[in-house]
């Protein structure tokens, strides 16, 4: 990562201090850029709850590439991640089996959504040219000009300010993007899914240990909704409950709750408690689940990024993934034109990616259907097999679709390219040997006929 010059610093404004904004104050103060992060909470690090989505992080390599630029890999991962190497599918009946990720060593590590940010915030702010405004929302822009119009929460004032690059990184429900609506030219498209979520906690175990194998990402998939459990340092489990949001509204009373939670989920009523699961259910909304396809990224002196640009359902476990991917692409741009040269940089960047992020839109969605249907199915199972097979015998020909999108930097549009290219194969091979087993069939059948019929004369 190249350093700016002394003499040709940029004032780089950044709206959002989660962990897309938070990362870019880092690359860009490495950079040798003034960083002014602006975020409309207060400083998360001082507070004893944060209100918004708190899912648990499935971090990836995408997101440790982003990490390992600016040296914060091994404090997230390898000192807090917890490593979960497969599936662990809960069927109705509360028996269970693996579905291994990817090839032996691979894995996905499960990391707390609060604990990355604010190791985040705490890296950028040992940078001597990065200075936190906290409680700033921001109201207007002039993005051309690169000039905002914050309200300060706690005092009302209003505060000016000018940046020669703006980067909004502030989430699904972006400010800055509510900026680009006002510009021609620019697409934007939202989706409600008709499922919500509700976060339960399964507690460690009488010894004080995990109450389940904490080297799996454990799934309850039942057709039409599915439940989710990710390890937690403190030996606990967020659990994640989704659904249809009627289905929700149906569940009334406690007494409802539990019956519908033995039908569906007997084996966690145990793991989370009656009492737990009941005060739990009903102290907590189910919350909505939106996500973002929005084109280009950029609009005179600023740019998007993360949920900003592509916000996602959390099925692929690709969200923080995708938004740190933006800030290292970004700065791989920026390495290629010269800090300084922005007029090239923005529209190369918004080129570049929004092909990507508006495939990780789908694929997201598509993996939602898989984790609460798809793997109950015999046809899934056997496909994986297959796929892992071929993976094993041709490495660098054939890369399944999950491998390909969570062990790889491949562009997320060429992952989906490659799974339609190798379903076009299995259904040659399927339909060859369906021909085959036919042709077989035929002429057993047509020389039985010929054996009975000699045997007449």
């Amino acid at each position: 990562m190249a350093e700016a010059d002394s003499s040709q610093k940029l004032n780089v404004a950044v709206v959002g201090g989660g962990l897309v904004g938070a990362l870019q104050a880092c690359y860009m103060a490495q950079r040798g850029h003034n960083v002014e992060l602006y975020e409309l909470r207060d400083d998360i690090r001082t507070m004893e709850y944060v209100p918004g989505r708190s899912i648990n992080l499935a971090m990836s390599i995408r997101g440790r590439s982003a990490l390992r630029k600016v040296g914060l890999e091994d404090e997230v991962v390898k000192n807090h991640g917890l490593p979960m190497e497969a599936r662990m599918i809960h069927r109705p009946d509360g028996t269970t089996y693996s579905m291994p990720y990817g090839k032996k060593g691979q894995c996905i590590y499960s990391v707390g959504r609060r604990f990355v940010n604010e190791v985040l915030l705490n890296a950028a702010e040992k940078y001597p040219n990065v200075n936190f405004k906290f409680n700033h929302k921001l109201v207007n822009s002039d993005l051309k000009k690169g000039t905002m119009s914050f309200q300060n929460a706690k005092t009302g004032e209003t505060v000016d300010a000018t940046a020669d690059l703006i980067v909004g990184g502030d989430g699904a429900y972006s400010a800055l993007r509510k900026q680009y609506m006002k510009q021609p030219r620019f697409n934007y498209a939202q989706e409600y899914i008709p499922h919500a979520y509700l976060e339960l906690c399964i507690p460690p175990n009488d010894k004080g240990g995990f109450a389940m194998d904490e080297r799996h990402l454990h799934i309850w998939p039942r057709g039409s909704f599915m439940m989710i459990a990710l390890p937690n340092q403190d030996f606990s489990w967020t659990v994640t409950l989704f659904m249809p949001f009627d289905v929700f509204e149906q569940l009334t009373t406690p007494e409802q709750l539990l019956e519908f939670f033995n039908i569906h989920y007997a084996d966690a009523v145990t793991l989370i408690g009656k009492d737990r699961l009941i005060k739990d259910f009903f102290l907590n909304k189910p919350l909505p689940l939106i996500s973002v396809k929005c084109t280009p990224f950029h609009a005179g002196k600023s740019v998007i990024m993360g949920d900003a640009a592509h916000a996602v359902v959390p099925f692929y476990g690709q969200g923080m993934n995708a938004g740190m991917e933006d800030v290292l692409i970004f700065d791989e741009f920026m390495d290629q034109y010269g800090d300084m040269n922005l007029d090239k940089v923005l529209p190369a960047f918004s080129d570049y990616r929004c092909v990507d992020a508006h495939a990780v839109v789908d694929l997201a969605m598509y993996n939602y259907i898989e984790m609460r249907d798809l793997v109950n199915h015999w046809t899934f199972a056997l496909r994986k097999k297959f796929d892992d097979a071929m993976y094993w015998l041709r490495p660098n020909g054939w890369v399944p679709l999950y491998t390909s999108v969570t062990f790889s930097r491949m562009r997320y549009h060429l992952c989906i390219e490659n799974k339609k290219w190798q379903d076009r194969v299995v259904r040659k091979l399927v339909w060859s040997s369906g021909v085959i087993v036919a042709a077989t069939l035929t002429a057993v059948a047509f020389n039985y006929r010929k054996f009975n019929f000699a045997l007449k004369f």
